[in-house]
């Protein structure tokens, strides 16, 4: 059985066992020593797993935490337990004393469902308050089982470790900062793109214009990147028959309390719909910054707007659910004209049309209302 079975085996002896426990000594026995065995210690060695590890704190002789786990003679990881009904939260300043008198370099926080590694990536021999890797036995992740597999007896590295440890932290707060940045850019965020494509000075004002459509654009960009690699990926594999789907930023997502719901849920974007926006955007990237080219599946029809703004209609396909297919051309009265097209080559020939209407727009000849 490997390494990954392994795990998972736990996770279900976790599951079945759990509401037994009563006791944290019943944890420990249960479900966190049979956890060290998985990573390849043996916990009736003492000389590689040491229970009730005395940790003299200043003038507190005798403090122990509850397993030492040496190599070569020396403590490399403390654990400290709790009864799996306990939240971790409120439990992590003990370990860190702990941590600042011994010399090991990683600790392991958990209640015996949830466990945190700690180290000292921010003050030399100060554990960090925040864990670089939590794992959690009741919600298993591939990649998390990889990362943990680095605490395996058989491959443990405290130097490894360690860097792998801080390219973690590193890795994980560069992607809380994007994710917090992508949902609502920040100033500096947003001059630093804004400045590369505005030809004036960046104002406030200006930022208040372009931070809404930056959000628009990257939301558009991941949705573009996922299509794109799905398509791919039925390019790669004629075998499997898989269907496009649409990803939508989190402005775009139906509300669960709004009407209407069960319609959008059924809502589609299709292959052939996104290769008619690409067309469209190629067509006025001449004219306007491609970015500001933006669609909106709907039931009936594929939209296409400029800025993401359903007051500035560009054109519609009718790609879906019919036996012909057709253009929506809008004019300077936002008048739509449906015309058949056999192909989507065929929108190339109305490229004065969708030229004309993103021209009015821009030129302030369309009244928005």
């Amino acid at each position: 059985m490997d390494f990954k079975d392994q795990v998972r085996q736990l996770s279900e002896r976790v599951s079945q066992l759990k509401n037994n426990i009563h006791t944290e000594e019943a944890t420990k026995n249960a479900f966190i020593m049979p956890f060290l065995q998985v990573l390849g210690y043996d916990v009736f060695n003492p000389l590689e797993v040491v229970p009730e590890f005395i940790c003299d704190i200043g003038i507190k002789k005798g403090e122990k935490i509850d397993y030492a786990i040496f190599k070569e003679g020396h403590p490399v990881i403390l654990v400290e337990c709790k009864h799996w009904k306990q939240s971790l939260d409120i439990h992590d300043g003990q370990l860190l004393r702990y941590f600042h008198v011994s010399k090991a370099k990683f600790s392991i926080l958990t209640n015996g469902l949830i466990f945190r590694f700690y180290t000292d990536l921010v003050d030399a021999n100060k554990m960090d308050e925040k864990p670089f890797f939590e794992f959690n036995l009741e919600a298993i992740k591939d990649g998390q089982v990889e990362k943990l597999k680095e605490f395996h007896k058989s491959s443990f590295d405290v130097n490894s470790v360690y860097q792998s440890a801080f390219e973690s932290k590193n890795s994980n707060e560069l992607r809380a900062l994007l994710q917090k940045e992508f949902n609502d850019p920040g100033d500096e965020f947003a001059k630093h793109f804004v400045k590369q494509v505005y030809p004036s000075a960046v104002t406030a004002k200006v930022l208040e214009y372009y931070k809404p459509l930056l959000k628009r654009t990257i939301a558009n960009f991941i949705n573009d990147t996922l299509n794109d690699r799905l398509k791919m990926a039925i390019t790669n594999d004629d075998s499997l028959s898989v269907e496009p789907v649409a990803v939508a930023s989190d402005d775009a997502m139906p509300s669960p309390s709004l009407p209407g719901q069960a319609e959008k849920a059924e809502i589609v974007t299709t292959e052939e719909e996104l290769e008619g926006f690409y067309i469209v955007r190629s067509i006025l990237r001449t004219k306007v910054p491609a970015t500001r080219i933006t669609h909106r599946d709907a039931l009936s029809y594929f939209a296409i707007f400029l800025d993401d703004n359903n007051r500035r209609p560009i054109c519609r396909l009718y790609l879906n659910g019919q036996s012909k297919k057709y253009l929506g051309t809008f004019d300077a009265t936002k008048k739509e004209t449906k015309v058949e097209i056999k192909s989507l080559d065929d929108i190339y020939n109305y490229a004065a049309e969708l030229e004309a209407v993103v021209g009015a727009y821009s030129n302030g000849k369309v009244k928005e209302e």
